[in-house]
């Protein structure tokens, strides 16, 4: 019995995971993002269309630890100093928003339907909120999170991630329940929340980062993801055992070691968790779709979703102009925000158990959630056209609100510290990583700022920020470069100048460098320099000197170039300066 429950296992996840890749691909394809091939697949294998795959409520439950560990891994990238910058978009604009889009709803729902008021309350308050699932995954994926418009979209979905409290409060105290009744007041949920938030800090400073450490001397790599999911499963076990948010555990979790070392080792970590439980939860939002309630009642759900739709863009758009963004970044914040989220499907089953709703009524809400969801990407991509500003010769762009590191320095040793420290000088902005943990407390003992991550993995480069880095300078030691690995990095980041230090020529010949890459033997230039110095201690003329360093580094070049035609150190010998006791 126990063999054949794995077997229907296996093939139920071989079945959700095929029809997800197939949809994701095709919806990639035509530019219309994974949320929606996720939905759609799971519509397809959900138990109303092929009927493949089935407890879609059950995978639901498991499948929202994917929004946990997403506001984790955003956590990760608003250090305490950036969330402070962002306080007025936070409960300035955040707060606006969520107040007037459910003002909006909630007048729209009570002029249109039968409701009683306590009902209205409890399905529009929640239709205020947007997916934050979805939106995150779109911002990133279009490069646009660390900019000024990506921190407006993200403060308010913060907010509405903070509004659900206050919202769980607001149901539970409207309930008809007699079991609700029970549950805490509002006032004593808020100082709950403060409690858990100030343990999670004290958590991350003194359990957290001492652990990290010890994993970083001990050097067992698979430990910090170990780590990472402690730290995600630990801050939403918390949470969720006092009845509050875990997406906000995870997030102040993510937020108290935005600015530990190992911030982009626990991001590679974790991310590929995040995005396998996020496409788990939208096909299990996809086979949850009552598509029977949608065939009742199409009217009212399309209807409906329009409404929400066009309400709540409407009210981002007037707010975003309030704010003083332009007229084409306000539309485009109004549209990106202007689906229902996720939240609102835990909202809507607590009205149902409150008996403030029936189940009929939470199936065409959720289903109207569901459909404005799908419409996003749509809407995204058909109005690009419009909210794209007209180029003008010269125009400056939108960029990343902190300019952030143009150069990524991998590897902080007697070698590394010298290029990042001219590089600093230079002033470029610098990321630098390096995987000695005794290195990294060093180089912060003299205020230099060192993550933790090997240099070596694609992962890891991507998560430093290597897609936007104008230049990769490779300073570790050793052959820890090969050339599978310097194929990958041209192939992932076309636009970024490659540098690389190598020991000898027999390192840039099994190597191979593209033409543009810049390669750095470890002991080339120091040998050069005390030529130079031994040739002027001995009488020679400047000109003498500059001349014999242009023809030793002309020659040296061409027999480089001959030596990896032909892969023989031997080969161009007869371009060698040759020591003569005769002269």
């Amino acid at each position: 019995m126990e063999e054949g429950g794995s077997a229907g296992l296996l093939v139920e996840g071989f079945v959700l995971l095929g029809f997800a890749l197939g949809f994701v691909l095709l919806f990639r394809r035509l530019g219309l993002g994974a949320t929606l091939g996720y939905l759609v697949a799971g519509v397809m294998v959900g138990p109303q269309v092929l009927g493949l795959a089935g407890d879609a409520e059950n995978k639901l439950h498991f499948a929202e630890l994917g929004i946990t560990f997403l506001l984790f891994i955003v956590g990760l990238e608003l250090a305490p100093q950036r969330l402070w910058r962002m306080r007025r978009e936070i409960f300035g604009l955040g707060f606006a928003q969520v107040l007037l889009c459910a003002a909006a709803i909630v007048a729209i729902i009570y002029l249109t339907t039968g409701f009683t008021f306590a009902a209205v309350l409890a399905l529009g308050l929640p239709l205020a909120l947007s997916s934050t699932a979805q939106v995150l995954p779109m911002l990133q994926s279009a490069g646009r999170l660390r900019t000024p418009f990506g921190e407006r979209a993200f403060a308010v979905l913060l907010f509405q991630d903070l509004s659900i409290i206050p919202l769980l409060t607001i149901v539970a105290a409207l309930s008809r329940n007699p079991a609700d009744q029970a549950g805490p007041p509002g006032w004593q949920l808020g100082l709950m929340t403060i409690a858990a938030v100030g343990g999670l800090v004290l958590a991350g400073a003194y359990l957290l980062r001492p652990l990290l450490r010890l994993i970083g001397n001990l050097g067992e790599r698979e430990m910090f993801v170990v780590a990472g999911l402690f730290a995600v499963v630990g801050s939403a076990a918390l949470m969720a055992w006092l009845g509050l948010s875990t997406a906000l555990g995870a997030f102040v979790a993510g937020v108290m070691l935005a600015s530990s070392p190992f911030r982009h080792e626990l991001e590679a970590d974790v991310e590929p968790f995040r995005s396998i439980l996020l496409g788990l939860f939208f096909l299990a939002v996809g086979m949850m779709l009552d598509l029977q309630a949608i065939a009742d009642r199409p009217v009212f759900v399309l209807l409906g979703a329009v409404l929400l739709i066009s309400a709540k863009a409407g009210v981002i758009f007037l707010l975003g102009m309030l704010a003083r963004m332009q007229w084409r970044s306000a539309l485009a914040l109004g549209l990106l925000l202007s689906q229902g989220g996720e939240f609102g499907f835990v909202l809507f089953a607590a009205a149902e158990r409150g008996l403030l709703i029936s189940s009929e009524a939470s199936s065409l809400f959720t289903a109207i959630v569901t459909i404005s969801m799908a419409c996003t990407p749509f809407l995204m991509k058909f109005t690009s056209s419009i909210r794209r500003p007209p180029s003008t010769p010269g125009e400056e762009r939108e960029g990343p609100v902190n300019k952030g590191a143009t150069a990524l320095v991998v590897g902080y040793g007697r070698f590394g510290q010298t290029v990042a420290q001219t590089l600093a000088a230079g002033e470029i902005g610098l990321t630098v990583i390096d995987s000695n943990v005794e290195q990294i407390d060093v180089a912060r003992e003299f205020g230099a700022t060192v993550y933790f991550g090997d240099g070596t993995r694609m992962d890891m480069l991507r998560q430093a920020g290597a897609a936007e880095a104008e230049a990769i300078l490779f300073c570790i030691d050793g052959d820890q470069i090969d050339a599978n690995l310097l194929r990958e990095v041209h192939e992932a980041f076309p636009s970024a100048l490659v540098h690389i230090r190598v020991y000898d020529r027999r390192s840039i010949i099994k190597l191979d460098p593209g033409r543009n890459d810049v390669v750095v033997r470890e002991v080339f230039e120091s040998a050069i320099t005390m030529a130079r110095e031994a040739l002027r201690g001995l009488g020679s003329s400047e000109q003498l000197i500059e001349n014999a360093i242009d023809d030793y580094r002309k020659a040296d070049e061409d027999r480089l170039d001959l030596q990896r035609e032909a892969g023989d150190l031997r080969a161009g010998i007869d371009r060698m300066f040759v020591p003569d006791p005769r002269h």
